[in-house]
């Protein structure tokens, strides 16, 4: 199996070693950025990867898209500048049966200030990662999935991820991403309502807290749960305000 993988990067310096270093074992390393002004193409440059600069414009998918297109293997993986391939996962991919499957779905192993967080919706994550070039692309803008044709498997391994390393950071991104997805849901004529604003936040801390055990993480568990409420709250409202105007 040649494997291709892609990295969307935006000021990823921080990052961008560390997940490059996960990815000996790829034939070829593409680097898709949305010109970053850090060191982030300098430092992808050392591990000889290719680097082309597009505009994100709002748009994961065309991103994604076009670094698909960029691909010169046969198989591509897609990776986040903040995740990780474990020695384990490793193994477990250059084992893989190229031949049975189009494509494979990974599960998602959250490391929040310095604990691994077991419960919430981030630990029920499946994101299909890595697939046949030419057999499928990625749709919607946002929370942005890769349809493809064919047979899959999830891998027993996780990605290990590294998000938002500090509050501020956590805040900054729930602000940005509840932006984009009521963008999104706008364009799929999606609108929201006062009951909508009011209990979709309030069932999704009781659904990470409660029904999938966030309480067990301790504090973490709790801030998650709290801050996945008010993602919830915010692209809610946002659509609302979007749809009013």
């Amino acid at each position: 199996m040649e494997i291709t993988a892609v990295v969307l990067t935006k000021n990823e310096a921080k990052n961008i070693s560390a997940c490059l270093s996960s990815l000996s074992f790829c034939d070829e390393i593409i680097i898709v950025d949305d010109f970053s002004d850090d060191n982030t193409v300098a430092l992808a440059e050392k591990f000889d990867a290719r680097v082309f600069r597009r505009k994100l414009d709002n748009d994961f998918a065309a991103q994604r898209n076009f670094g698909l297109g960029k691909a010169g293997k046969d198989w591509v993986f897609f990776i986040d500048a903040d995740e990780r391939v474990s020695p384990e996962l490793k193994a477990e991919i250059l084992r893989l049966d190229e031949e049975k499957y189009q494509g494979f779905f990974f599960s998602r192993q959250d490391v929040l200030w310095g604990k691994t967080l077991k419960h919430g919706e981030t630990a029920k994550v499946r994101l299909l990662r890595l697939a046949r070039r030419n057999d499928g692309k990625w749709e919607r803008r946002v929370h942005e999935e890769w349809q493809v044709k064919g047979k899959t498997m999830l891998l027993k391994n996780p990605l290990m991820h590294y998000p938002h390393q500090t509050l501020d950071e956590f805040i900054d991104d729930i602000n940005r991403f509840s932006s984009l997805h009521a963008e999104a849901n706008y364009l799929e004529a999606k609108r929201s309502t006062l009951a909508k604003i009011i209990l979709w936040p309030l069932g999704k801390f009781v659904y990470n807290y409660i029904i999938l055990l966030g309480l067990l993480d301790g504090t973490r568990g709790f801030v998650i749960a709290m801050l996945m409420s008010l993602h919830s709250f915010l692209a809610w409202g946002k659509l609302w305000k979007i749809s009013r105007s």
